[in-house]
């Protein structure tokens, strides 16, 4: 049990999802940035498995582009009001 005032001890010490997800994630990153810096050594697969993880949960960062026409006359937009 912990004292009063200890430092360390968690007020919650469950996680929800969200932050399981972000710890792992920053694992994975961790790891792979000790790759690069000759830290440690990954063989391929590892590199792949690492890559395929990242992608599930990081957000993909490519441009989406949306096109379409809207067409609204003042007397859809009056009838909408009733």
């Amino acid at each position: 049990m912990a004292t009063k005032g200890a430092r360390g001890v968690r007020l919650n010490p469950t996680h929800d999802d969200r932050t399981r997800a972000k710890i792992k994630t920053s694992q994975i990153i961790n790891r792979l940035e000790k790759l690069v810096n000759g830290e440690i050594e990954m063989n391929a697969q590892q590199v792949t498995a690492a890559g395929i993880l990242l992608k599930k949960t990081l957000p993909d960062l490519s441009a989406v582009t949306m096109d379409g026409k809207i067409t609204l006359t003042h007397e859809d937009a009056l009838n909408e009001l009733d």
